[in-house]
């Protein structure tokens, strides 16, 4: 399945989560993993922290709290961390967040990400600690993420992130692999023919 978002440049406000050591269980629960297809996980997201043993909303986790909106999670350290399963970053693209910001991103669950058009960005701790205040302070506050810069930026407060450069490419052009490869058909056809 293409990812068919393109990505450029987001303006959005954010939703801070700030434990640390958030695992691939506590993003969706296990019990939740019986559909094979990309759609509906955003309902389960973050399920036993969201709703309690009777199905109501927690009243004071952030997702269920009018202050914070957004395109944009502001998460602890270390997330993503435990198990592989791939239905983490589908779960948060179905609830609508495009980008997750952290200062640690476990490597699977940020490879996920990346294959699924959810953009995981790595800043310093340092960086993260303002961006958790400015949101928690001000959580009107838009946010800038500009992925040809490879930019945050946040009022005054401005860091460049690393992304590998093929991934990139393909989140800027709304690609998977298999499209990656059509594009370069020209190419690849060149090449061919000249060997």
């Amino acid at each position: 399945m293409s990812v068919k978002e393109k990505f450029g440049l987001l303006r959005s406000t954010a939703v801070p989560l700030p434990g640390e050591n958030i695992d691939t269980d506590q993003i969706i629960p296990a019990r939740f993993l019986k559909s094979t297809t990309r759609e509906g996980f955003g309902d389960n997201l973050f399920r036993d922290w969201r709703y309690d043993n009777e199905g109501k909303p927690v009243k004071d986790f952030v997702l269920n709290s009018s202050t914070y909106s957004g395109k944009i999670l502001v998460a602890g350290k270390n997330f993503g961390c435990g198990s592989s399963r791939e239905h983490a970053a589908w779960a948060i693209y179905d609830y609508g967040f495009r980008v997750v910001i952290s200062s640690f991103f476990a490597d699977i669950f940020k490879n996920n990400a990346l294959n699924n058009g959810l953009l995981p960005i790595v800043v310093s701790d340092a960086y993260l600690k303002k961006l958790f205040r400015t949101v928690q302070n001000t959580p009107s506050m838009e946010i800038r993420v500009d992925l040809e810069k490879q930019k945050v930026v946040v009022n005054e407060l401005e860091e460049l992130f690393d992304i590998n450069h093929y991934k990139k490419t393909c989140m800027i052009n709304g690609y998977d692999d298999i499209d990656y490869l059509l594009s370069l058909n020209k190419e690849i056809r060149a090449f061919d023919l000249t060997h």
